[in-house]
């Protein structure tokens, strides 16, 4: 059984091509959430030694990170995922991102590989869920998340990659695909991880993408990747509690936390019945609350040195 991972927020997550080393070192004074160092599909064949170098080079200047920081390998089984998996493990970043997870063996294999270089058990594997049979199998994939070996802390959804293998196209692809992107979230959400969404391809497009950064909150994502810095605001914005959502959650936790009502599975607050389940829910929105407080706050700090 693994530790619980500490609550982090994950609103904002940028890709950032590991063959770009000036753009992975101004990913670290962004407002970003978390970065992902990317070694696979950002990265032409012929330079991906060069981008392993980069990646170790990177990490041994920027040993310290505000930002939560994984690294996005290619397939264990492909010509470069052994050297791409010991280049991240030697940086010590905070997860591992695997590609086209569809299968147990494909995090066990990974996990196993880890284990044998004794790393850390705090170092995740996230999944990269972009085919068919990774959204059909999503549900059984999170509940390995429960089982130490398989390290899995986080589903990312694959959009551009599910769209192609399956054919949907167009502008009203997402549309198509939302039954599917609901059973990734309501797969991870069954083995209690993380779930972030695809990304929007069209940066110079703020609008949609805020509709697309709405329209993944209201689904229950987590926070949306992201292609390009100027994409960091929007998916902040949809991905924070509301002012309206932190004063309910304050009411629905100090009415439950009256003596009166210790021990109670329901209540009654300002005219409606609330049960213990939102209390719980509002205890979790404040905290979240709180972890994203403490990242603007390094944010500030980073950007405003004393």
């Amino acid at each position: 059984m693994m530790t619980a991972d500490p609550i982090r927020p994950r609103r904002s997550v940028l890709y950032v091509p590991c063959d770009r080393p000036r753009a992975m070192e101004k990913a670290e004074t962004l407002a970003c959430d978390a970065i992902i160092f990317d070694l696979e599909d950002a990265v032409a064949p012929d330079a991906k030694a060069a981008a392993r170098e980069n990646l170790r080079t990177h990490f041994r200047a920027f040993r310290q990170s505000t930002a939560e920081r994984i690294v996005r390998i290619n397939p264990l089984a492909s010509d470069f995922g052994t050297e791409d998996l010991l280049a991240a493990r030697g940086c010590r970043p905070d997860a591992i991102l695997l590609p086209k997870v569809e299968d147990d063996t494909h995090l066990l294999d990974v996990s196993d590989a880890l284990a044998q270089t004794d790393a850390p058990q705090t170092l995740r594997l996230w999944a990269m869920i972009e085919t068919a049979r990774g959204v059909a199998r999503a549900a059984h994939l999170a509940s390995l998340s429960s089982i130490g070996p398989y390290r899995l802390g986080a589903f990312v959804v694959g959009t551009n990659d599910l769209f192609k293998e399956t054919g949907v196209n167009g502008p009203d692809a997402r549309l198509y695909a939302r039954s599917w992107l609901m059973q990734v979230v309501l797969g991870a959400r069954s083995g209690g991880i993380a779930v972030l969404d695809g990304v929007f391809n069209n940066h110079a497009d703020l609008e949609g993408l805020a509709r697309a950064c709405a329209e993944g909150a209201a689904m229950g994502f987590d926070g949306k990747t992201l292609i390009h810095p100027v994409q960091i605001g929007a998916a902040n914005a949809a991905f924070s509690p509301s002012a309206d959502s932190l004063t309910a959650a304050r009411q629905i936790v100090a009415a439950f936390e009256l003596p009166e009502n210790a021990g109670k599975g329901v209540i009654a607050l300002d005219g409606r019945m609330v049960e213990r389940l939102h209390f719980q829910q509002a205890q979790a929105l404040l905290a979240k609350a709180v972890a994203i407080a403490a990242r603007e706050t390094d944010n500030n700090r980073d950007t405003n040195p004393s």
